[in-house]
């Protein structure tokens, strides 16, 4: 009997380690994924109009502030856009709608949708699971206001394209 409860143990041991090192691997896998969403976020600009404050301020945002959009209003032929909050938005689709609207979004602008078409999968993964991480909290942005109506708050004005 002592014989089969070693056996026993040690297959139990076995599988502990196991679990543990497959865990403690995937926690390492997520946590280098979650700081490549951190830095994407800083890099390709996306505070830069999705956070409030970012721009002005060099950066000087605390991170729990991040991505919750802006009330800042942008202006143009197109009407007056608002960067809307991605925390809450991210927190209504899967990770595999956000890589498909990433890739056949068209936005106004100022969004540069073009270069997040482009963006490589494993980043769009990355960022995605970065927002997630940070949670749905905050308002919604403004909704667009079309050609002709003058925004309610701060706002930058474009100037109109060449004809």
């Amino acid at each position: 009997m002592s014989i089969l409860r070693s056996i026993l143990y040690a297959a139990l041991f076995a599988a502990a380690a196991f679990a543990i090192s497959h865990a403690s691997a995937a926690s390492k896998a997520d946590a280098q994924s979650l700081e490549r969403g951190r830095y994407i976020a800083k890099i390709a600009g996306c505070n830069d109009c999705h956070t409030a404050g970012y721009l002005v301020g060099a950066g000087k945002v605390a991170e729990k502030d991040w991505l919750m959009g802006d009330s800042f209003g942008w202006r143009g032929d197109w009407g007056t856009t608002y960067a809307p909050n991605l925390r809450m938005y991210m927190a209504n689709i899967s990770e595999d709608q956000w890589v498909k609207s990433a890739r056949t979004l068209k936005a106004r602008p100022p969004m540069p949708y073009f270069t997040l078409n482009e963006m490589h999968e494993a980043d769009l993964r990355a960022f995605y699971r970065f927002v997630k991480s940070l949670g749905p909290v905050g308002t919604q942005a403004p909704a667009y206001l079309p050609p002709g109506e003058t925004p309610k708050g701060p706002y930058a004005q474009f100037p109109s394209a060449p004809k």
